[in-house]
C-alpha cells in the first residue's frame, strides 16, 4: 500500500477511465510523459473488490500519483466499504461512474442508467463522503436517452452537489441506453459541449471538468477557457506522447519533458520489475504502441511490439531493440 502526496496539482488535465485500457501499466507509461496530469483506473465495480481479488484492482506504482480509482456501483454502503480501500490504498480520489451505457453495466443498474436516479446517486456521494476524507467525484453524461435536456443536467448535479460532491466530469453527450453499443455512444450522440460551459457558468461553486471528442492541445485551450479541467480519453492512449506539452501550456512547468526515446529507457526498469512479478511483456508493450505516431519509425515500432514471435519469451530489451529499429 502507498501514500498519497501531500500536494496534488489541480485536475487541469486528466486521461480518462477506458475499460481495458488505462491499467497500471499504461499509468506509469503516461506518467512518463507527463508529471501532473490526473491518471484514473478502469472502472472497477464494487462486487470485484469485495468479493474478489483486492491487490489485483487497487495496485500500482507510487509514480502514478494523483490517481484516482474509478468505482461502478450503486449501493451506497458498499460504495462506502469501497471508498475505504481506496483510501487505506492511498488513491488521491474516488470517482463515481454515472456515464457507461454498456448493457453488463446496465444490468448491474449501475452506470449511465443512474442518470435517471439522482437521489441515489447522492445518497452514494453522501455515504462515501462520509467514510473517507479524500474527494468524491462523479463522471457523468448530459442526459439519457430522450432526456437530454440542460435543465435535466443542472437539475442531477445540483441534488449530487448537495449530498457534497464538488466535482463533476462531464462526457459533453447523451447515454443511449438502448440500441448503441458503447462505441456508438462515444460517436453518434451529438457533443454539446454549451451545456458544460453553461453549467460551470451558473454553478460557479463548483468544479467542471468537460469530456468526449477532445483531441488536439488547441481544443484542450479552447476548453479551459470555459471550464476548470479538461478529460482526454482516447486521443491520449492512442497518441500517447500528445501529453508531453500538457505540464508546460497547462501547469506552468517548464521543466523539459522526457523525449519519446528517453520514455522507452525510463520505462525499461519498470517492464523487468514486472516480468519479475510474473507479468507477460505484451501486457506492457500492447499500451506503447501509439508512442510513435506520425514519426519516422512509426511502423517499425508498432509492428516489433506486436509481433508474436517478437512477443514470445521477449524481456525488456525487446523495447531497446523497437526503438533502433525507429531509427534505423
Amino acid at each position: 500500500m502507498t501514500v498519497a502526496p501531500s500536494a496534488l496539482p489541480p485536475r487541469r488535465l486528466s486521461v480518462a477511465p477506458m475499460l481495458d485500457w488505462t491499467d497500471r501499466h499504461y499509468r506509469y507509461f503516461a506518467r512518463l510523459i507527463s508529471k501532473n496530469t490526473w491518471l484514473y483506473t478502469e472502472m472497477v465495480t464494487t462486487g470485484a473488490l469485495l468479493h474478489g481479488d483486492v491487490p489485483r484492482h487497487l495496485r500500482y506504482h507510487d509514480a502514478e500519483h494523483p490517481i484516482a480509482l474509478q468505482l461502478g456501483g450503486s449501493e451506497p454502503q458498499e460504495l462506502a466499504q469501497c471508498a475505504r480501500l481506496a483510501a487505506e490504498w492511498g488513491y488521491d480520489e474516488v470517482n463515481l461512474n454515472v456515464g457507461c451505457p454498456s448493457e453488463r453495466v446496465q444490468k448491474g443498474a449501475f452506470g449511465a442508467c443512474l442518470m435517471a436516479e439522482p437521489q441515489l446517486v447522492a445518497d452514494c456521494v453522501k455515504a462515501m463522503r462520509d467514510a473517507v476524507d479524500i474527494d468524491i467525484t462523479v463522471k457523468h453524461r448530459i442526459g439519457i436517452n430522450d432526456i437530454d435536456s440542460y435543465d435535466a443536467m443542472r437539475a442531477f448535479v445540483d441534488v449530487v452537489a448537495d449530498a457534497g460532491c464538488h466535482t463533476f466530469i462531464v462526457h459533453a453527450r447523451n447515454a443511449i441506453l438502448k440500441g448503441l453499443s458503447p462505441k456508438e455512444n462515444r460517436e453518434i450522440p451529438p457533443l454539446k459541449y454549451e451545456y458544460v460551459y453553461r453549467l460551470k457558468q451558473e454553478r460557479p461553486d463548483l468544479e467542471i471538468l468537460i469530456n468526449g471528442g477532445i483531441k488536439s492541445n488547441e481544443e484542450i485551450a479552447g476548453h479551459l477557457q470555459h471550464v476548470d479541467g479538461v478529460m482526454v480519453g482516447r486521443e491520449a492512449y492512442h497518441n500517447p506522447y500528445l501529453m508531453a506539452e500538457w505540464d508546460a501550456l497547462f501547469y506552468g512547468d517548464d521543466s523539459r519533458p522526457l523525449s519519446r526515446g528517453k520514455v522507452v529507457e525510463a520505462l525499461l526498469p519498470y517492464v523487468a520489475a514486472r516480468l519479475q512479478d510474473g507479468s507477460n511483456v505484451r501486457h506492457i508493450a500492447r499500451h506503447v504502441l501509439g508512442l510513435f505516431q506520425g514519426q519516422k519509425g512509426a511502423r517499425q515500432w508498432r509492428r516489433m511490439l506486436s509481433d508474436s514471435k517478437e512477443l514470445h519469451g521477449a524481456d525488456e530489451s525487446l523495447f531497446i531493440r523497437a526503438l533502433l529499429a525507429t531509427q534505423g
